[in-house]
């Protein structure tokens, strides 16, 4: 009996742990943050991975709570993810796993949350390898 009774503040203590380990792994300070120059996501943008080429694509024009596919070709890949934020603005959790299809090529559908603040700048965050990347971007 006494054990079902701690169990639910144990969990409280648990995720409040966690929830403090996440903040600190947010303010610790990352190695440098590359930024991927691109006038036009949907044409695709070219980049520098490992001292290899790389392109990044949208499938669409992004628009806030519309999906699209993000796809990424990148040579000896292991791991990829994307996130997207506005500057100066929390823009919650949205952070997207990609996949690799069996064309080597990388992919997730994606969402951008909605802003209330009516703002359309984007930085899309995209973490290759644990190396960081920053793509600037608008909506319409």
């Amino acid at each position: 009996m006494g054990v079902k009774r701690l169990a639910a503040p144990i969990l409280v203590i648990l995720a409040l742990a966690a929830l403090a380990l996440w903040g600190v792994w947010q303010r610790a300070p990352r190695e440098a943050v590359q930024t991927i120059a691109c006038a036009d996501p949907v044409a695709g943008c070219a980049f520098v991975h490992n001292g290899e080429p790389a392109t990044l694509r949208f499938s669409a024009q992004p628009r806030a709570l519309e999906p699209f596919v993000l796809t990424l070709a990148a040579p000896n890949l292991r791991a990829a993810a994307v996130s997207f934020r506005m500057a100066g603005m929390d823009m919650g959790f949205n952070r997207y796993e990609l996949r690799q299809g069996e064309t080597g090529r990388w992919a997730a559908s994606v969402t951008l949350p909605v802003c209330t603040a009516s703002r359309v700048d984007w930085i899309a965050e995209l973490d290759l390898d644990g190396r960081l990347y920053n793509l600037v971007f608008t909506t319409h």
